[in-house]
């Protein structure tokens, strides 16, 4: 099953979502009003849209995430990819390494990924 898309605006809902789950409907519309500057019926939309697209579920008031930000950040990813760089991972890398100042450590790391 394909991850569903999460927007920008959602996944700072989920990034909070994710920190605290899980949390009370009342709880979320207080932080999301707190880090987000969102009035109430902003949150309890999204957290609408989330459930539908079953990023989300929200039993009894209690919200808690279907899709780990791992699962969303891969996601993210693997759609910038396809989009910006037709799927090709060596294209990805390149150009990722020529906007970055890699440390011997980051290298090193991507290297033993890579040999994964």
């Amino acid at each position: 099953m394909d991850t569903p898309k999460i927007f920008e605006s959602e996944y700072r809902f989920c990034l909070i979502l994710w920190k605290h789950e899980p949390v009370t409907t009342t709880k979320l519309v207080q932080m999301c009003q707190e880090e987000l500057g969102w009035k109430r019926t902003t949150t309890y939309t999204v957290i609408k849209r989330l459930c539908d697209r079953r990023v989300v579920k929200n039993e009894d008031g209690l919200v808690s995430a279907l899709i780990s930000r791992e699962e969303a950040q891969v996601s993210e990813l693997d759609e910038l990819m396809e989009k910006k760089f037709q799927g090709s991972l060596p294209a990805f890398l390149a150009a990722f390494a020529r906007r970055q100042a890699l440390s011997e450590k980051e290298v090193e790391e991507i290297r033993r990924i890579i040999e994964k």
